[in-house]
């Protein structure tokens, strides 16, 4: 089947151009604002809302990424020659998922009302972050509605068959933009608005994952003493100072 203009420039153009998007603009941000590579944390302003938000938030992404990793780039055929059936795979994703999408919605909800209800936290809030919060949330609200909208309530769908394929073949130059313009519209839309958030992750806080403190799990450990305390002194002894000779 042949692929429409429409289809060659949402699926095939433009996922394109975000790509490079995103591995030149990390070239030139970490050439240009090096002390700026960070996730410029706002803990000293406020604590109550990120004690439960950044954890649920993060916990759920590490899952959410975990499942898009399987899901997208590995073929259903290699999980069943894993034994692994389309039932079981499909049964585990949606549930897992579900966990997943729960956890970071509301963490991600927690967080940006703390941004938008403290006002230190408010007026500190710099371009970059008033466009990566609402793509962010978009991209996650899409991703969420979809699975529950589809896969929970609905009578399922197997993207494996549609938005995998298309998603692979990016990266082996044989796109196929019409495996997934035939994918319902909120799996299409997720999959664009994570597009457009894979461009703007070089110019946000987002590069401070490449800089995870991996290396904390591996080092070594550091012993601490403490000091010792001085010696009381002796009792009856005199402390005296060296008596000065006049000259």
């Amino acid at each position: 089947m042949n692929a429409s203009g429409t289809d060659l420039l949402l699926w095939v153009a433009l996922p394109y151009i975000c790509l490079a998007v995103f591995a030149a603009g990390h070239v030139w941000r970490y050439r240009q604002d090096q002390f700026g590579w960070t996730s410029r944390t706002s803990q000293l302003l406020e604590r109550r809302w990120l004690r439960w938000g950044s954890p649920l938030f993060h916990l759920g992404a590490f899952m959410v990424i975990a499942g898009h990793v399987v899901g997208l780039a590995v073929p259903a055929s290699w999980t069943e020659a894993a034994g692994i059936g389309e039932h079981a795979y499909h049964t585990v994703a949606v549930w897992a998922g579900s966990a997943a999408g729960v956890a970071m919605v509301a963490g991600l909800g927690m967080l940006c009302a703390r941004r938008l209800l403290t006002r230190r936290i408010r007026l500190g809030t710099d371009r970059s972050d008033k466009v990566l919060f609402p793509l962010l949330s978009a991209t996650v609200l899409l991703g969420f509605l979809a699975t529950v909208a589809h896969n929970v309530f609905g009578g399922g769908y197997d993207y494996r068959q549609t938005v995998s394929v298309w998603f692979r073949g990016l990266f082996t130059l044989q796109p196929q933009p019409e495996a997934v313009s035939g994918a319902p519209l909120l799996f299409q839309l997720h999959a664009l608005s994570a597009c457009l958030l894979f461009a703007a992750w070089p110019f946000t806080r987002l590069v401070h994952v490449w800089s995870a403190p991996i290396g904390y799990l591996v080092r070594p450990y550091l012993v601490y003493r403490r000091r010792s305390s001085t010696p009381a002194p002796v009792s009856g002894e005199a402390h005296r100072l060296p008596s000065r000779r006049a000259v």
